[in-house]
């Protein structure tokens, strides 16, 4: 009886070490996401599963072009995941033929699926606060990004984490690149 009564403890304490350190984990370093719907097509796919960096933000601070997961602010359990444009402090504005200025200077950049046909709320220059950031989708004309003032500027510390690498499909499985 003895025997079996520490087989049923040792059992129960590793039971309990592994969903205390899967907790951790979960909690503090990384989690397993799913990308629903177009919005960063081509570099996102529709169904695509990926593992949101939580920890590196922590140690360093978000820069231009990284792929961030964060809630939606009226909907329970709804996540989106967008591309940082504008950087805290910074101006934005998008022109009439879709080009990206921050302060007064053309973006280059080359992740725009195509030419942004509404530049929303940022027809008007967005400046934006000491914790804000302005992301917009890849896919430009089917995102809901900070161009709807629904989604706006996303505040630091709203950011779940950094896309990181992508599990599902096997066939597209790697490190996401953000620059």
């Amino acid at each position: 009886m003895n025997r079996k009564l520490r087989e049923v403890l040792s059992t129960s304490l590793y039971l309990l070490v592994v969903l205390v350190l899967t907790f951790l984990v979960v909690t503090y370093v990384g989690q397993r996401t799913k990308v629903m719907g177009s919005s960063m097509f081509p570099t996102l796919n529709d169904g695509d599963n990926l593992i949101v960096d939580k920890i590196s933000y922590r140690f360093s601070e978000p820069e231009r072009f990284d792929i961030i997961v964060f809630p939606f602010r009226y909907a329970e359990k709804t996540y989106y995941i967008k591309r940082i444009i504008g950087l805290p402090g910074e101006t934005v504005f998008i022109d009439e033929e879709g080009n990206i200025f921050i302060n007064d200077i053309l973006l280059e950049e080359s992740y725009g699926y195509e030419v942004i046909t509404d530049p929303g709320r940022a027809f008007e220059p967005i400046t934006l606060g000491d914790d804000e950031y302005f992301v917009l989708g890849d896919n430009r004309n089917n995102s809901s990004d900070s161009r709807d003032p629904v989604v706006g500027n996303i505040h630091r510390d709203e950011f779940i984490g950094k896309a990181w690498m992508r599990i599902w499909p096997l066939d597209e499985m790697g490190m996401i690149k953000h620059r």
